[in-house]
């Protein structure tokens, strides 16, 4: 089913030079246009919620932090050490699974649209499909390698987000019991 799906999207690759153009500007700079649009709600982020901006950042570790665990133990390779492929990009030989690319991209739209701002994260999540489209088109990943960094960094966003809702009641509950001198 993933290499099917591979197929599918990689065989329309190589036939139309603009649209390659496009996927694989997509899918080596993509990453850095999605860093600068979201330090947008990142530096309101300091000057208003400063907790949000470090959780936004733990979930950036989190998920690298996972992705290269991963990435360790999976013995997935990329579609071109296997297949025949059209590879628009150059790419080095090595772990597919997950796309560092994608767990990047979907672990910064989704902590900063649980974190900051639901309108940003949307609009970088939208980046950031489109950036997981492009790293298949251009023949350096699996659709599962994509679906993989997604899967990673929302679980990094949920475990930041329950390990932040228990800070914050120890922290209430250690601020109330000063009040009271308990």
């Amino acid at each position: 089913m993933n290499y099917h799906l591979f197929q599918l999207i990689n065989a329309a690759a190589g036939t139309t030079d603009p649209v390659d153009d496009v996927f694989e500007w997509c899918a080596v700079w993509l990453l850095y246009v999605l860093g600068v649009l979201a330090a947008v709600p990142v530096l309101r982020g300091l000057l208003r919620e400063r907790v949000a901006v470090v959780r936004v950042a733990a979930v950036l570790v989190l998920a690298f932090v996972v992705g290269q665990g991963v990435a360790a133990i999976s013995p997935e390779v990329r579609p071109f050490q296997t297949h025949p492929v059209h590879q628009l990009i150059p790419h080095a030989a090595g772990p597919s699974l997950p796309s560092d690319h994608a767990t990047a991209a979907f672990a910064l739209a989704f902590a900063v649209g649980a974190f900051l701002s639901r309108r940003w994260g949307v609009g970088l999540a939208v980046l950031a499909v489109l950036l997981g489209f492009a790293r298949v088109w251009t023949g350096v990943h699996y659709p599962a390698d994509i679906l993989a960094g997604a899967v990673i960094a929302g679980a990094a966003v949920g475990a930041v987000e329950a390990g932040g809702r228990a800070y914050d009641r120890w922290a209430d509950r250690r601020r109330s019991d000063a009040a009271t001198g308990h």
